[in-house]
């Protein structure tokens, strides 16, 4: 039987933060929809490195990125019953992030470099920790679609593919 203390646990009414990883900065807001359902608004900077398909050369790029995101943590309860910290949105969870790149204010390494309109969606698993009161860790992977937009800049067709979602971030919760 769980404690009255797992009996209760919820994702907290409001958190706020900014992350950082190897390929971007975020700031990022969740707000509770239910005792284990959170949804996530983050904007920020993406970074994307690969190699030049016109060019031969290493293509960097700094993207604006909007994202929308339902979190189920899914175990909440299992963590407050072994006293372990469910603050912050501390547990596992499983999402749907759905992102948005525009194709403005992009910073290249390459003079001129467009890219195209671009939507993402991708099932996403998992974890976050808050280390002490601010700190947080956060890792998750998924594979989803990414749609581009091509015709509306007149560079390629529409178009879309698989995509990925591995994060690794380190965070600041305000």
């Amino acid at each position: 039987m769980l404690s009255a203390k797992a009996q209760e646990a919820s994702v907290e009414t409001s958190t706020f933060g900014i992350q950082t990883g190897f390929m971007g900065v975020w700031a990022h807001a969740e707000n509770k929809l239910s005792a284990s359902i959170a949804l996530r608004t983050e904007l920020g900077f993406d970074s994307v490195l690969g190699a030049g398909s016109f060019n031969n050369k290493i293509d960097f790029l700094i993207i604006p990125s909007i994202s929308l995101e339902p979190r189920w943590y899914y175990n909440l309860k299992k963590r407050a019953a072994s006293s372990k910290k469910i603050e912050g949105n501390s547990g596992n969870f499983l999402s749907l992030k759905s992102s948005y790149h525009p194709e403005r204010f992009v910073i290249s390494n390459h003079d001129n470099f467009e890219i195209t309109q671009q939507f993402s969606l991708i099932p996403t698993w998992g974890i976050r920790r808050n280390v002490g009161r601010h700190l947080q860790y956060e890792a998750g992977m998924g594979i989803g679609y990414r749609y581009f937009f091509g015709d509306q800049a007149g560079i390629i067709s529409n178009g879309g593919e698989v995509a990925l979602n591995l994060h690794l971030r380190l965070g600041y919760r305000l």
